[in-house]
């Protein structure tokens, strides 16, 4: 896939994620109801519509790409593209009227991820990147801003954002993040799609999440990477389908991992 390709793959994303954040903003902040999935997580009418209106916009452009979201699985394409939906990453934020959730968009290529898209639909911020051609960053005031992580290269000044310690102990990574928390500047327990937007921005530098699926992860890699960052596994490993994450603004890489790994 060329540039000229990708760049048109970007943009169809970065439209549709807004398009779906607009359907979200209908039921944001209205008492919508929920109900609890199989794996204990709340799902909305808004969820289910984002989606809907994600993967018709998707076969309409791209009829030959498969789809993979969170609430109808996984449609298989004739082509080696998929594209990996998340259409309320940070439901347990929606019904709680907290602004912070986000509509993910990825597109992955031969098994690459290729693009993403982090849509804020109640802040009205985006963050978008594809592969080699940088990350940029819409917020009210600005569009097009290019994103970069911060230059911050010591651990005792860095910012580390978390899901609670609470799940790191029901995952078994309580110990090394306690391990890291105890040489940073400063924690906050912002989570979901959020976080990595902060990272990707400069406006913190570490993200510890102990459990998560691929439509979490799938956006979220090319736009970190593509910031200047780093997302692995708590091995160090780059990937978007693994069943955790580390975000790092890449210069503390290294200085992460080490608590991480002892």
């Amino acid at each position: 896939m060329n540039d000229k390709q990708l760049q048109e793959v970007l943009a169809f994303a970065v439209d549709a994620a807004r398009q779906a954040g607009d359907l979200t903003l209908k039921y944001f902040n209205t008492d919508t109801p929920y109900e609890m999935k199989a794996d204990n997580t709340p799902v909305t009418a808004a969820d289910r519509g984002a989606e809907e209106l994600l993967r018709r916009r998707i076969e309409q452009a791209f009829p030959n790409h498969g789809i993979l979201g969170e609430e109808f699985g996984e449609t298989v394409g004739s082509e080696p593209a998929r594209w990996i939906l998340d259409p309320i990453d940070g439901t347990f934020s929606f019904i709680c009227r907290v602004p912070t959730y986000c509509v993910l968009v990825g597109f992955e290529w031969e098994g690459e991820m290729l693009a993403g898209v982090i849509h804020m639909p109640a802040l009205k911020e985006t963050g978008y990147a594809a592969k080699g051609l940088g990350c940029r960053w819409d917020s009210p005031g600005f569009t097009g801003r290019p994103a970069h992580v911060s230059d911050v290269n010591d651990l005792s000044k860095a910012r580390l954002l978390h899901g609670g310690p609470k799940l790191m102990h029901k995952h078994n990574k309580l110990d090394a993040f306690n391990r890291l928390r105890d040489q940073v500047y400063a924690e906050r327990g912002w989570c979901d799609g959020y976080s990595y937007l902060l990272i990707a921005t400069g406006r913190a530098e570490i993200m510890l999440d102990p459990i998560l699926k691929i439509w979490d992860t799938a956006a979220l890699l090319p736009i970190v990477t593509e910031a200047g960052g780093t997302l692995t596994d708590w091995s160090g490993n780059t990937t978007h389908t693994a069943p955790e994450a580390v975000a790092t603004n890449g210069h503390l890489f290294e200085q992460v991992m080490a608590p991480i790994r002892a």
